[in-house]
């Protein structure tokens, strides 16, 4: 299925289960795709009606525009959630994906009653807001050498004794990412100002945190406002390594 924004954006995703049931939006990380929750969707309740979409210029969504933040990744899942007539869903992101659907449910106060982030929000070297040294820093080694930073990223999401193939998967499928959107959507989440976005969104947020990517200074300043949940079902992607029991954690 699909839904144009624009004469630029068209945004495609998966429905599954009755147009009345309960609502559960599904946003992938960076660099992946809504495929990464076809093994999950098999676990959730047939009642439900699960949306799996895939953000711009990811997966099988296409976009030529400029503007690559969080904020109108967010704008996107708000045009699918229109399209379907949803009036009221829980929306669950990983990675970035987190990142996005804090927006969506700042963007959509009366529609969205839940956000889910999928080891997303609680790693500090993002969030809270950076400085613009802080982000070119960042970024600097994607620009000289891009398969070389998606690699150190793919390595830090991976704990101690992870199986070196599982890693090279992930890899290969990341760093094949879509220009100039792989790029951009780095540099969105960098510049988002997550601080800001919570003081803004007033539904409850469940972050579900691979506990040997956790850090006890996350939990000490965002403890307060997110309900922090170590887990310990895989890696930075276990939501692919254990889709029942990701499906567990969404129902939960």
């Amino acid at each position: 299925m699909e839904v144009r924004r624009s004469e630029h954006t068209t945004i495609r995703y998966t429905a599954s289960g009755p147009a009345d049931g309960p609502a559960l939006v599904l946003l992938h990380g960076w660099g992946c795709d809504r495929a990464d929750f076809d093994a999950v969707t098999g676990y959730l309740p047939s009642d439900n009606r699960v949306l799996a979409i895939d953000l711009a210029e990811h997966g099988e969504s296409r976009s030529t525009r400029d503007v690559w933040t969080i904020e109108e990744f967010a704008r996107d899942v708000a045009a699918v959630l229109a399209a379907e007539s949803v009036d009221s869903a829980v929306v669950a992101g990983h990675s970035l994906g987190g990142a996005v659907a804090v927006e969506v449910g700042r963007l959509l106060p009366g529609t969205v009653t839940r956000v889910i982030a999928l080891d997303g929000l609680h790693f500090l070297p993002l969030f809270p807001a950076l400085s613009e040294d802080q982000i070119r820093a960042t970024l600097r080694p994607f620009e000289v050498d891009f398969a070389a930073g998606v690699r150190a990223m793919v390595e830090s999401g991976s704990p101690a004794g992870t199986d070196p193939g599982l890693t090279e998967k992930y890899f290969r499928k990341m760093v094949a990412v879509r220009q100039p959107a792989g790029f951009g959507a780095l540099e969105g989440l960098l510049r988002w100002d997550m601080d800001a976005a919570l003081g803004e969104t007033r539904q409850p947020i469940t972050v579900f945190a691979v506990r040997d990517l956790l850090t006890r200074e996350a939990i000490d300043r965002y403890g307060d406002r997110l309900e922090i949940v170590p887990i310990d079902l895989g890696t930075h992607h276990f939501h692919r390594e254990d889709p029942e029991g990701t499906a567990k954690l969404l129902l939960s």
